[in-house]
């Protein structure tokens, strides 16, 4: 089945015509797809009866099943899709005070093996193609009343986007393009573990808000807790970020994930003030959130609040980060991709959720 979804303008265009198809017809398709979100062909009243059954027949607008959707006491939405081969993804829609944030996967599982984090615990299955990564964005616009609330979007979800440069890179122009889903490149923002040679692909290539996931100030440490420093430790990642290329006034945010006698030690604090001296920084704090099986726990607030003062002393813009959803394992470091029999779950119809308010 052709997945429209994937392809950019002129793609579409092409596939149009070797099909014996107007290729203006694809530009109409695209936008009943990106601009109306429609959920059926039968909906694209521009398009001649025959040809919306003819392209029901070969395309489709979707190549995600949506499985489960469960929904936080803070309205955090974590929606379970399966892919075709079988394996499932997560993505997740954050409250913001005026508009909603999308946290997207890149990958079914992780490859990259984070001690803190549960998607690292399944392992890696396989890339997500274009279309699976674009599709996350379109079937939970489908399922909200307000779509145009959803602004921000993070690739923070399952997966290392940069381990799936070329169909992350396609995505990203797909989601931001005037003809696609025209998200500002200002409000997409893209999270390694610090892949540095695909780091400076990026920098050249797309325009979009780095995160870096660093965790630790000090080698030993990050080596005992993201084995990537191993191949590329902290030196070069950190040359790395001093030579992204910023727009005016933007800062690279360096995402600290704070775990209780490993990294929040007042020394660890002032290591990661000399750590990133010269680099235009925001640190987000994140207090660890725990799930089944970890060995690890968050510090007391007393510690996060000293930590974040040594930062604050060094003139480092430092937020701790209340992560949201955590009662549905929706939170940061805990998307795991599978199902799970024991929870509540919630029926999910994106054609038919409008004004609806599931319960988790």
């Amino acid at each position: 089945m052709i997945e429209i979804s994937g392809m950019d303008n002129r793609e579409a265009e092409t596939c149009a015509e070797a099909l014996g198809i107007q290729p203006y017809r694809a530009r109409q398709v695209r936008q009943w797809i990106f601009k109306r979100l429609a959920h059926s062909f039968d909906e694209m009243t521009s398009l001649p009866k025959d040809l919306r059954a003819r392209l029901a027949g070969e395309c489709r607008l979707s190549s995600l099943e949506a499985v489960d959707l469960q929904v936080s006491e803070d309205s955090t939405r974590k929606y379970l899709f399966r892919l075709d081969d079988g394996f499932f993804i997560e993505s997740v829609l954050i409250p913001e005070r005026d508009h909603w944030t999308l946290c997207i996967s890149s990958q079914a599982g992780c490859a990259m093996g984070c001690r803190f984090c549960l998607t690292a615990r399944q392992g890696f299955r396989r890339n997500l193609s274009p279309a699976e990564i674009v599709d996350q964005v379109l079937e939970v616009k489908r399922a909200m009343d307000e779509p145009d609330e959803l602004t921000n979007l993070v690739l923070m979800g399952m997966g290392e986007p940069l381990a799936n440069y070329e169909n992350v890179k396609k995505a990203v122009g797909i989601l931001t393009a005037d003809d696609g889903l025209n998200l500002s490149q200002r409000k997409v923002t893209l999270s390694t573990c610090g892949l540095v040679p695909v780091m400076r692909r990026l920098g050249r290539e797309i325009i979009v808000n780095l995160a870096v996931s660093l965790n630790a100030a000090d080698p030993e440490t990050r080596d005992f807790l993201m084995p990537v420093n191993r191949r590329y430790p902290l030196p070069e990642l950190l040359a790395a970020c001093r030579e992204f290329p910023l727009p005016n006034r933007r800062m690279i945010t360096f995402e600290y994930i704070l775990i209780e006698g490993v990294n929040d030690s007042d020394r660890d604090a002032e290591r990661l003030t000399t750590l990133l001296r010269g680099i235009r920084a925001k640190i987000n704090l994140i207090p660890l959130n725990p799930h089944p099986g970890s060995p690890f726990k968050p510090p007391e607030m007393e510690r996060i609040l000293r930590f974040q003062e040594i930062l604050i002393q060094r003139h480092y813009t430092a937020i701790i980060r209340k992560s949201k959803g955590q009662d549905i394992l929706a939170a940061c470091g805990q998307l795991s991709g599978r199902q799970n029999e024991d929870e509540p779950r919630s029926a999910w119809n994106p054609a038919g959720m409008k004004g609806s308010e599931p319960s988790a």
